[in-house]
């Protein structure tokens, strides 16, 4: 059953492998599933015996409890569930060394480069091709957040009204943000039968130079207006309890723990201007802005395989870099820091 689930990847569309490579990419100490696909045949019911004491034998604890519980009833579960694991006379687990504790970290992008990394969809039979473009911005900060987020809400409408309906690249097309452990960016993820990868690069970049006009161009009353939208949106209350855990358990699974996040955003919003909002998308995410730092992933499709070929093969343009090798890749770029890896008591 796992297995098949595995083989099940090779038919994913191609704009979820896209993203699939994206991630693969920039986060460190992952492994691609076909390694894993590889593995399954050898392993034994005998080995996952021996897996488990080893997998208990050092563990660190990370616990968070919402709903109709006392605060006094969640520390006494969480000291009995320490004291059933740490504190026994013969005792399941011990902690962690510090060295132990796992981390999450992001490959570094270089300022003023455009990485791009082409590959054939998995799927031989599949027409469609797929791009994701991925600007990478910062690491996770309230202001840098919140101009981020307002970019994101302008430019998506027009990003979808131009891509998708005037220039009709495909029916997939979204302009959104992205945010891997901290390390925040947008992305524009399109699949198409009508244009290969490479062309639809251009189309995005075409797109940035005539959304450049549009915002110099907006008028004050619209630019509050859309603060006020995304401040609306951050106040909305939450639908339910699954929803207010789940933005919680983020902010402790990546490590963060902003837990003020929406108030002190809000309150960053009310203190942006226009013009921060305009310099922060021409040192950022303008074509050709000198900060700019992006990653196009190029799955092609059976329609475009004369152009993976191409796109393979032929020298990169200036300021371009075609990753080549997904590993060698990684290790020779620089990380950001991780949120995770602190280890204590924190309590809300």
């Amino acid at each position: 059953m796992v297995t098949k689930e595995y083989q099940n990847l090779k038919f994913q569309q191609p704009y979820q492998q896209a993203m699939y490579y994206c991630s693969l990419i920039l986060q460190d100490r992952t492994w691609p599933w076909m390694e894993e696909l590889e593995i399954l045949p050898h392993v034994e019911a005998d080995d996952l015996a021996k897996f488990v004491p080893l997998m208990l034998s050092r563990a660190f604890l990370e616990c968070y409890v919402a709903g109709n519980i006392e605060h006094s009833e969640a520390e006494s579960m969480i000291l009995h569930i320490e004291n059933v694991l740490f504190e026994d006379s013969k005792p399941i687990c011990q902690p962690l060394f510090p060295s132990q504790h796992l981390t999450n970290r992001i490959v570094k992008l270089e300022k003023g480069i455009n990485y791009f990394y082409p590959a054939e969809g998995h799927n031989p039979s599949d027409e469609n091709s797929a791009l994701v473009h991925y600007i990478q911005v910062h690491r996770d900060d309230l202001v840098l957040n919140v101009k981020l987020q307002l970019f994101a809400l302008i430019a998506k409408q027009p990003a979808f009204h131009q891509l998708r309906s005037v220039e009709q690249l495909g029916y997939i097309t979204f302009l959104m943000q992205r945010n891997d452990f901290g390390i925040r960016g947008i992305q524009f993820i399109i699949q198409s039968t009508a244009k290969g990868p490479a062309q639809i690069d251009l189309r995005v970049e075409a797109f940035l130079k005539m959304f450049e006009s549009k915002l110099y161009e907006m008028t004050n009353d619209d630019f509050k207006n859309n603060v006020n939208a995304l401040i609306d949106m951050k106040l909305e209350k939450y639908k339910n309890l699954r929803e207010e855990s789940g933005f919680y358990w983020r902010e402790i699974s990546v490590g963060t723990r902003k837990f003020d996040r929406r108030e002190s955003e809000v309150a960053a919003l009310k203190q942006l201007t226009q013009q921060e909002l305009i310099d922060f998308f021409n040192e950022n995410i303008r074509v050709g802005a000198p900060q700019k730092k992006s990653l196009s992933v190029r799955v092609f499709g059976n329609l475009h395989s004369s152009k993976y070929t191409a796109d393979k093969n032929e020298p990169a343009q200036p300021c371009s870099i075609r990753i080549d090798d997904i590993y060698s890749f990684r290790r020779s770029r620089p990380l950001y820091g991780s949120f995770k890896g602190t280890f204590g008591h924190v309590k809300l």
